[in-house]
């Protein structure tokens, strides 16, 4: 393993019972930096982000976090390196920020370790860093979007982790409040060290802000470097089968990719510099299961780096059944 890469995949294969997603894949994270995941729908992108963090279990290769299989390590050590952030979180209603943001602890507590002013610092910290402290006492339920997904961050950051993956932060995200929650990654990797993963639809989002942008199809990776080689006309083609122009803002001289008229999939990306008057974003619901038995640890199972988000599908029909 190359010295500066603290996770790495090695000819990985990984799916869901019988389906294979990933297949023979190598990826390395660039430590220090922030790394984008691109690609279509159903490419690979979130489920090369879940047997990373060892949510799913490979059906062939290894994945190595500072050298070790971290599929054959502990729970606890794993989450004292490595934190993730799922796709569409959802509180317990009545839950505080400061409540929320406290469970990142959780790595660091046990039997003869409890609640300390080490981990009130970290939570007081990490609320400082994602900007959330003027509201710690609030209902995370009653916040906007952007707030929402900041707090998010938040436990993640309490969580001290030196490697933060993150899926799709800015979905359901208004354009400005996308591009405060990239900044703030962006800042987390520049200013702090850390390495980040995160997984994202938005194309020009992810051209402006990557140090390394990967594009994904069918299991596999088709190209990965910086955004100046890889955020191509030629590449989007390959990928996504979108017809583009790939231009350069003149003021911030960040690239952006423009859907010629006519394209199939014009939606699929646009410029993303919005004008500062733009109104704040809000995070459309989803229904996911709340995090359940947060205070018991009863979701401690092997594999879990932070609680578990059942899928929204399931919590739906559960409250329909009622």
């Amino acid at each position: 393993m190359a010295e500066d890469k603290r996770l790495e995949a090695i000819e990985l294969s990984a799916g869901y019972d019988t389906i294979p997603i990933l297949d023979g894949l190598d990826f390395a994270v660039a430590n220090g930096a922030l790394t984008v995941l691109v690609g279509a729908n159903g490419c690979g992108k979130s489920t090369l982000l879940k047997t990373l963090a060892r949510i799913l279990m490979p059906s062939r290769g290894y994945v190595l976090l500072d050298g070790k299989d971290i599929h054959k390590a502990a729970t606890r050590d794993v989450a004292r390196k490595l934190g993730l952030l799922p796709q569409g979180p959802v509180a317990p209603e009545g839950l505080t920020v400061r409540e929320l943001v406290a469970q990142g602890r959780f790595p660091h507590q046990s039997l003869l370790r409890q609640w300390s002013s080490g981990d009130e610092a970290a939570v007081n910290d990490a609320m400082i860093t994602a900007r959330v402290s003027d509201f710690a006492d609030r209902p995370v339920d009653s916040l906007s979007g952007g707030q929402r997904q900041r707090c998010w961050i938040a436990m993640a950051l309490a969580q001290e982790t030196d490697l933060i993956l993150l899926d799709e932060p800015t979905t359901f995200l208004d354009l400005k409040v996308q591009v405060d929650v990239m900044t703030l990654l962006h800042d987390l990797a520049h200013k702090t060290g850390r390495t980040l993963v995160v997984v994202l639809h938005e194309l020009s989002l992810a051209a402006a802000y990557a140090d390394t942008l990967v594009m994904m199809q069918a299991g596999r990776i088709v190209c990965s470097g910086p955004p100046e080689t890889v955020f191509t006309a030629q590449n989007i083609k390959a990928v996504f089968d979108l017809d583009a122009n790939v231009l350069r803002d003149p003021t911030s001289g960040r690239l952006f990719c423009m859907p010629t008229r006519g394209s199939p999939q014009a939606l699929i990306s646009f410029p993303l510099w919005p004008r500062h008057e733009q109104r704040r974003g809000s995070l459309t619901r989803r229904t996911h299961q709340p995090l359940a038995r947060l205070a018991t640890g009863a979701w401690r199972r092997r594999g879990d780096l932070l609680p578990p988000y059942r899928a929204g599908r399931q919590a739906g029909s559960a409250r329909r059944r009622l």
